[in-house]
């Protein structure tokens, strides 16, 4: 599912362009169900993420969240389906890989600025990577709105962020941005530096993050707390598979 020359551009930076993935009639379906779920779970959007120990900041007040999306509709099963997402993971991770948590994020206007940091707790030898990403662009990113930052190579590192920088919010002099329309993919290396940008825009910038561990890791979402019997009928023994359910 991905070539040669993109496994090693992944590899090499951290981070890989899967291209539009999503139809725009894709996009718009999902948009619309995440509209329901917000209106519907109102306060409580994003509960399920301050139940687990294994969330660091589990409350942003910069951005709207919802979480367990693998249990709120079938439009969001192809976030941890998707074969060229798969390979992507399974290019970072090896085969041995389970989701850990399936997300959404929408940086609010004039907020959702984050450090750079990794979703790891410290550095990797060797390559013997734990975690990585998807992040799923449901509106346009562009350099106003609050596009994520990466700074390529940084998997690599053996520091981290808090560690050699006088302060993670401000600017990296090597960081790009992920800039790329509605309905995109990007698969990066959760040991890459990373975070969100401040949204200069009067509008929310929207994404969804399908987030995979190594398969002795714990989950973010502990799935089989969450599992209902309609997901796991309707998903399949892969997609159980896949949730370690």
């Amino acid at each position: 599912m991905l070539t040669k020359e993109e496994i090693e551009f992944l590899d090499t930076y951290g981070y890989l362009n899967l291209g539009q993935l999503l139809t725009a009639e894709q996009v718009k379906q999902v948009n619309d169900r995440i509209d329901e779920l917000m209106q519907a779970e109102g306060e409580n959007a994003g509960a399920e993420l301050a139940e687990s120990k294994y969330i660091r900041h589990p409350k942003e007040e910069g951005a709207d969240r919802l979480a367990n999306l693998v249990n709120k509709g079938p439009v969001f099963d192809v976030f941890y389906t998707h074969p060229r997402v798969l390979a992507g993971i399974e290019a970072v991770l090896g085969q041995e890989y389970k989701l850990s948590s399936l997300n959404y994020r929408a940086a609010k206007p004039n907020q959702g600025l984050q450090k750079l940091h990794v979703d790891w707790k410290n550095t990797v030898v060797n390559g013997d990577y734990k975690v990585c990403n998807s992040i799923w662009l449901f509106d346009d990113f562009t350099a106003q709105n609050g596009s994520t930052r990466i700074v390529p190579k940084s998997h690599k590192l053996s520091s981290l962020p808090d560690e050699v920088m006088a302060d993670p919010l401000e600017k990296h002099p090597d960081e790009i941005r992920i800039i790329a329309p509605a309905g995109s993919v990007f698969i990066f290396n959760s040991h890459v530096w990373h975070g969100g940008t401040t949204n200069q825009t009067d509008k929310v910038r929207r994404s969804i993050h399908s987030y995979f561990c190594s398969r002795e890791q714990p989950q973010q979402i502990d799935q089989k707390k969450y599992i209902t019997d309609e997901t796991s009928q309707r998903i399949g023994e892969k997609g159980r598979h896949i949730l370690d359910v």
